[in-house]
């Protein structure tokens, strides 16, 4: 005969005490509670800010396709640098608009490039900025390439020369760090010898070593006047559906000397962020870039989501997945909300 299961009189069983006894809600019933036992924490020294500077003077022409990103003469770039500091913002990454475009980009290794004129602007305001230089040509190209063009096909090897001058340019200028973003095989060593060579071993390279081809960079060429007047960049950015090679991308910067790797885009790679970061035992950083910041725009002005709280769950669950560096257009709302905690 099947006994009935044992009942107390005044409480309930000893199966279901145990299970009353574990309560994951007890350390999320306040805010200062939920704040203690936070994992993943995301502060203002994990951002950088990108600008786009043109020529001209008082130029703030706002991008059509970013609402809040605009391209900036170097009076205008000055004033907003300024504003970035005084925020708690530590980082910038600098595009360069040329006045003129050739078809080997002399002007991201021009010594009075407008790159390098916005480094030495940015490093009067603020002793303690760290100033990141995009080191590529397809801004500077008239083809919209990131190389050497011969017979409608980009040349790697020819184009590691002029990368390797475009970093030491931008070091010389005074850049922090130089960001190879061309994704040119051998890329990070050209410019490690260079920099050396040059008397800039300090310099540090962060490399995009893992930019997918990604459909999310649209606003950005139009930010940088730099979509491809033929053709895509297929053959040398990385093909979305590979994890491994990815990996096998991110071992060839380190072995050549990246002091940092990067992801680009971030929120799409999420799982690639998380596996170089648990390969790699060097810094990483994921670009929140603006086909991603676009979205975000756009939802918010159709009332469709909550942008502030979009945000930040948008740069924690970055920094969750392993990046220790998230560039980002957001800086500066990043920097408001993060006030306010």
């Amino acid at each position: 005969m099947r006994r009935s299961p044992e009942r107390t009189i005044n409480g309930p069983s000893e199966e279901s005490s145990l299970k009353l006894r574990l309560r994951p809600r007890r350390l999320r019933r306040s805010e200062p509670i939920r704040a203690l036992v936070r994992e993943t924490q995301l502060s203002l020294d994990d951002l950088a800010l990108p600008f786009f500077v043109c020529p001209g003077s008082g130029v703030r022409r706002e991008v059509q396709s970013m609402p809040g990103v605009f391209n900036l003469s170097l009076d205008e770039f000055a004033r907003e640098v300024a504003s970035a500091r005084e925020m708690g913002i530590r980082a910038i990454l600098l595009f360069g608009l040329p006045e003129t475009k050739d078809e080997v980009g002399s002007g991201a290794y021009d010594p009075d490039g407008i790159v390098q004129r916005a480094i030495r602007e940015a490093r009067k305001i603020a002793s303690d900025l760290i100033i990141i230089a995009d080191t590529c040509l397809c801004e500077y190209t008239s083809h919209g390439h990131c190389g050497v063009v011969r017979d409608g096909a980009v040349m790697n090897d020819e184009t590691l020369e002029l990368l390797a001058r475009t970093a030491v340019s931008q070091a010389a200028a005074g850049a922090d760090i130089v960001a190879p973003s061309a994704m040119m095989d051998g890329q990070v060593a050209a410019i490690r010898e260079a920099l050396d060579q040059s008397g800039f071993a300090e310099t540090a390279i962060m490399s995009y070593a893992v930019k997918y081809a990604s459909a999310f960079y649209g606003p950005f060429r139009e930010a940088a006047a730099s979509a491809p007047a033929f053709g895509d960049r297929r053959t040398y950015q990385m093909d979305p559906p590979n994890a491994r090679e990815a990996l096998r991308e991110a071992e060839l910067d380190y072995a050549e000397g990246a002091d940092i790797l990067m992801v680009k885009p971030a929120t799409p790679y999420l799982d690639i962020v998380r596996a170089v970061r648990e390969r790699f035992d060097v810094p990483v950083a994921a670009y929140h870039v603006s086909g991603e910041y676009a979205m975000l725009k756009a939802a918010a002005a159709k009332g469709w989501i909550d942008e502030e709280r979009a945000l930040l769950e948008i740069l924690t669950g970055i920094r969750r997945a392993g990046a220790d560096i998230i560039i980002t257009y957001c800086a500066r709302e990043a920097a408001r909300l993060l006030a306010r905690r």
